[in-house]
């Protein structure tokens, strides 16, 4: 990895895109850290230090947004508004037979969904900037501070307004440094502020636990958990580039006097076919149930049972649901982004069979029956991943926020293996037109 950008910076044309890039991630950053008006920076700032780390309600949000939601900064919500507009718009181009159309018509209709995923973006940053005002204004922020009611001093509706604008402007500001830099830099603009939003908080957190050790005044901790993270991130790595290569061979038809045809290939099905999305949306349905109660009024027990159990990363019943919904969603999202028929009906098209086994349906059984195979030891693996937090809190006392949790190491190495790979692919097509030339 260092080796390529080693190379990258030697190429002019690279160099330009990582200055760019880098550039980008500057203006990010500093983003994070300029907070909205109509929010006390000396109160928030009061609270961050008096509450606990442990955020379990929105700790995803401040997760991807680099510790900039409890800031209350503008660029609060960070990028996760865009990344669930593009999930919502994904799962309905199944659903709705227009978006399917769309999809098909090549890069015109990329495009318009891609306006479609602006627009959506920008309702839910209105939806949660609404949220997280509310949330800020009732003390419910910061729960056990004890000034978290002065955080928004000011509670008139010109102000309220003015704070979700301003957040909602941030994060179309956001969206628009992200396709920056895709266009222009290094990488997927989105993957990359999200990368950045994650590794900022590191340093942070493996701090605290350095500070809540007591062997070798903490120094001993923290050597294991750079140890377990190294660890997590090889099996990581072999995981997402675990394959099932399925052959395929061409029959050699002849057009006239020319012959086309007669080439093997392959289908890479991967064993992490889902990635990180269905520990993102078990993650936030998991989230509802507390958040809810925590805004209802009244002491009833289902009150107080959602907030002893879902508000508790620890308690059995939040990790037996947390585990089965990663493996729902793994399946749901291989169901809805890999159709067997559909390659089946390409493949007897263009003349493609797969070796032993009849094209047509059995061709598109054989696809399906492999695909649910590779799926539950992926979606088993993106279960363990993502209950690391509740292991670290129950060993080493971290905060749910641990710094190598299960969505921060799976974005983490993800977004670096696919940049990584883009820097070689460019440099090796520098290496072409240099030889061409």
């Amino acid at each position: 990895m260092f080796v390529a950008f080693a190379h990258a910076f030697k190429t002019p044309d690279l160099r330009r895109k990582l200055l760019f890039t880098l550039g980008i991630i500057v203006v990010y950053r500093i983003g994070t850290h300029v907070p909205i008006p109509g929010v006390d920076y000396r109160a928030v700032q009061q609270c961050i230090d008096q509450t606990s780390t442990d955020q379990r309600l929105f700790g995803l949000v401040n997760l991807f947004s680099g510790g900039a939601l409890l800031q209350i900064t503008i660029f609060a919500l960070g990028i996760l508004p865009y990344t669930t507009a593009s999930i919502i718009l994904q799962l309905l181009t199944v659903v709705i037979p227009r978006l399917e159309a769309l999809k098909k018509k090549g890069q015109t209709g990329t495009a318009k969904i891609t306006q479609y995923t602006r627009y959506l973006t920008v309702a839910l940053a209105v939806l949660q900037g609404t949220g997280l005002v509310a949330t800020a204004r009732s003390g419910a922020l910061f729960p056990n501070c004890a000034v978290a009611g002065q955080v928004v001093p000011n509670r008139s509706v010109f102000t309220t307004i003015t704070m979700v604008i301003t957040m909602t402007a941030g994060t179309a500001v956001v969206m628009w440094l992200g396709e920056l830099i895709t266009d222009r830099g290094i990488g997927n603009g989105v993957s990359i502020l999200m990368f950045i939003s994650i590794v900022s908080t590191t340093p942070a957190a493996l701090w605290a636990i350095k500070e809540q050790g007591s062997l070798a005044d903490g120094w001993i901790e923290l050597g294991g958990v750079i140890l377990v993270a190294l660890a997590l991130v090889g099996l990581v790595v072999f995981v997402e580039q675990a394959q099932r290569r399925i052959p395929v061979q061409y029959a050699r038809r002849m057009i006239g006097r020319r012959s086309y045809g007669g080439t093997s290939m392959y289908i890479p099905l991967k064993v992490d076919q889902a990635g990180v999305i269905p520990v993102i949306f078990a993650s936030s349905l998991l989230s509802i149930p507390s958040l809810v109660a925590q805004f209802s009024s009244g002491d009833s027990e289902w009150k107080a049972w959602a907030t002893r159990t879902f508000a508790q990363s620890d308690h059995p019943t939040y990790i037996a649901t947390y585990s089965v919904r990663i493996v729902f969603f793994a399946f749901f999202h291989v169901t809805i982004t890999f159709d067997p028929d559909e390659v089946a009906t390409n493949m007897k098209q263009y003349g493609g069979f797969i070796p032993g086994i009849r094209a047509g349906r059995p061709t598109a059984d054989y696809l399906r029956y492999t695909l649910n195979r590779i799926t539950w030891p992926g979606a088993l693996y993106l279960g363990f991943i993502a209950l690391i937090p509740t292991i670290a809190l129950a060993t080493t006392g971290a905060s749910q926020n641990f710094p190598f949790g299960g969505t921060s190491i799976l974005i983490i190495v993800g977004v670096g293996l696919e940049t990584v790979r883009q820097i070689e692919s460019q440099l090796q097509q520098h290496h072409y037109e240099g030889f061409l030339c």
